[in-house]
């Protein structure tokens, strides 16, 4: 069974620093793309970032985290990450890892990103 676990969410005042992990495991295949979205309480889950394979050239950003937040990934490994600096109040948020390719889609169990002072 496919498993996505996310870890590195917490507490961080404005300003700051955050990185988020997922691994997968269970797989014995690599997944086309990895990435990450996030529900805010009220809100519908949006996409934050997603790279496809290794390409760094093959990555998307939410407006919102253009130039501030960094996906990178190891296929090998199945891993992602999503560096986040300068966080905002508004990024404050249930993150979540997705990975999957072509027919077949996995979500993480979400990890808490609280940007508060």
């Amino acid at each position: 069974q496919v498993q996505l676990v996310e870890s590195g969410g917490g507490l961080v005042q404005p300003g700051g620093s955050l990185r988020l992990s997922c691994s997968a495991s269970g797989s014995d295949f690599t997944f086309h793309f990895m990435g990450w979205y996030r529900q805010a309480p009220g809100k519908e889950r949006e996409q934050v970032a997603t790279i496809i394979d290794n390409n760094t050239d093959g990555t998307y950003y939410a407006d919102s985290v253009k130039g501030r937040f960094t996906i990178s990934r190891d296929s090998a490994k199945n891993t992602v990450s999503l560096q986040m600096n300068s966080l905002k109040p508004d990024d404050t948020a249930v993150y979540y890892c997705n990975g999957g390719g072509l027919g077949y889609d996995y979500w993480g169990q979400g990890t808490q990103v609280t940007v508060s002072s």
